[in-house]
C-alpha cells in the first residue's frame, strides 16, 4: 500500500506541474507596424481581414461616406480626419497609425501601450473582471482587461464611445466589444488579432490582424498635436503647413 501511495503522490505532483502555465512571453519594447512585402515570410505578415458586413440601416450611410472620401481624395482634397483636428484615434485604430510604432510596457498588474502618433496611452488591467458594459464611462479607449492563455495575451475592451470611428472608420454602437489575441509568431515579430463584435451594427463580427516587428534600441519620439503640420482650409481641404522647426 505504501508503494501505491508513493506512486499516486508522484503522479499527482507530475500532473500539477504540467498544469502550471509557462512564463508569459516578454512583449516589452517598441514595435513598428510590419507590412511584409516581396520575399517576406508569409507567416510573419498579417493574414487577410474578414469582410465588413454592416446591417442594412448602417451599410448605406457607410458606403456613401466612403465614396465621398474616395472622390475627395481623387480630387486632391481629402476630407479632414479627426487626427488633423487634434482628436485622438482611440480604440482600435490607435494600434496601427501609418508606420508609427507603439511601445509596450508590462508591469505586475497592468500592461501599458503608448503610441508614437499623438502619444496616446492605453492601459490593460490584468487578471481582473470586466465591468458590465453599461457601467463603463464612454471614452476614446474604453476599458481593457487582459489575461494570459498560455503564450497569448487575451484582451477584452468595451466602453468606446460611439463618436470614435472604428476599424476602417466603420460606425459602431455602445455595445461594441473588441477582443484581441496578442502573441509572438517568431522572435521579434508580434501579431495582434482583433475581433470586433457589435450586435447592433454588424451582421457578423469582423476580424483582422496587425503585425509588428520589434525595434531594439529605438527611442520613442514626442508627437503631440502641435507637431501636426496639416491644416484644414475654409473649404474643408487638407494641406501641409510648411514652417521652420
Amino acid at each position: 500500500m505504501k508503494g501505491l501511495a508513493v506512486v499516486a503522490l508522484v503522479m499527482f505532483a507530475a500532473s500539477a506541474h504540467a498544469q502550471v502555465p509557462p512564463s508569459p512571453p516578454d512583449f516589452t519594447g517598441v514595435w513598428a507596424p510590419y507590412r511584409g512585402g516581396r520575399g517576406a515570410d508569409p507567416k510573419l505578415a498579417a493574414p487577410p481581414a474578414s469582410p465588413i458586413v454592416l446591417k442594412p440601416e448602417y451599410a448605406q450611410a457607410f458606403d456613401a461616406k466612403r465614396k465621398a472620401e474616395a472622390d475627395a481624395a481623387a480630387k486632391g482634397e481629402p476630407i479632414a480626419s479627426g487626427a488633423v483636428a487634434c482628436v485622438p484615434y482611440g480604440m482600435p485604430r490607435m494600434m496601427s497609425v501609418a508606420l508609427y510604432p507603439i511601445e509596450i510596457l508590462p508591469t505586475k498588474n497592468q500592461i501599458t501601450i503608448v503610441t508614437e502618433a499623438f502619444s496616446e496611452v492605453r492601459r490593460i488591467y490584468m487578471n481582473v473582471p470586466q465591468q458590465p458594459m453599461g457601467d463603463v464611462p464612454p471614452g476614446y479607449y474604453g476599458r481593457s482587461v487582459g489575461r494570459w492563455e498560455g503564450d497569448t495575451l487575451v484582451v477584452d475592451t468595451i466602453g468606446v464611445k460611439t463618436t470614435v470611428p472604428s476599424y476602417q472608420n466603420m460606425p459602431h454602437s455602445d455595445r461594441m466589444r473588441i477582443t484581441e489575441r496578442v502573441r509572438l509568431v517568431a522572435t521579434d515579430y508580434l501579431h495582434d488579432q482583433i475581433t470586433i463584435d457589435d450586435p447592433v451594427v454588424l451582421e457578423k463580427p469582423v476580424t483582422y490582424t496587425l503585425a509588428y516587428r520589434r525595434m531594439p534600441g529605438y527611442e520613442m519620439v514626442e508627437f503631440v498635436c502641435d507637431n501636426n503640420r496639416e491644416y484644414i482650409d475654409e473649404k474643408g481641404g487638407t494641406h501641409l503647413r510648411v514652417r521652420d522647426r
